[in-house]
């Protein structure tokens, strides 16, 4: 689908991304939402976080994909009516949220990385308020860790790469059903810990 590049944090934007999304999926709706934008500023330690990274992550990883996810509701919504015979999951609708291992609060041992952590922690307990809210319709919602990738953000020395975690992701994805509804997990498959 040709689109033009789009600025998340322009909340005013969605309206026309909304209108280039139907004419694409029609009566069919979303199947699937990916909220994956991400922002990790390089200022990690108590001592030197800034306020602007705070909230620029803040708005990247917890308030964008809030909002995108509202934006695609009736795409959604009309999917998973359109496919009402299939189980929960992406062949109906869902919303994964990539989130990270950083956001948990039970694994984090080493403290540090303040605008990333809080910005995915808070973005997991909106997608478990996702799955909660959105049960009735149908629509799945989960986190997901897609691992530490070789990208802009994950840099030259993360174990994995790009295909691989994309290709592990799709796997398991196609097998999450409702008894994944509201969880984290890894790209393998792994529940991960709050």
């Amino acid at each position: 689908m040709p689109m033009s590049r789009l600025d998340l944090l322009n909340f005013n934007n969605y309206g026309n991304l909304i209108s280039q999304i139907s004419e694409v999926v029609k009566d069919g709706g979303l199947n699937v939402l990916f909220n994956n934008a991400g922002f990790a500023p390089k200022s990690t330690r108590i001592t030197t976080v800034k306020l602007e990274e705070l909230m620029r992550a803040l708005h990247t990883n917890t308030v964008v994909p809030i909002m995108l996810s509202k934006a695609c509701l009736p795409l959604l919504k009309r999917a998973s009516i359109t496919n009402k015979n299939i189980a929960m999951g992406v062949r109906r609708a869902a919303i994964i949220n990539m989130s990270s291992i950083l956001g948990s609060i039970e694994a984090n041992t080493d403290g540090a990385i303040y605008a990333y952590r809080t910005s995915k922690a808070a973005l997991n307990a909106a997608t478990k308020s996702m799955s909660i809210d959105l049960l009735k319709d149908g629509i799945l919602c989960v986190c997901l860790h897609p691992g530490w990738v070789r990208t802009d953000m994950g840099g030259d020395n993360a174990p994995l790469d790009v295909s691989t975690s994309s290709r592990m992701i799709i796997e398991i994805l196609l097998k999450f059903n409702e008894m994944n509804n509201g969880g984290f997990y890894q790209y393998d498959g792994q529940k991960l810990p709050w």
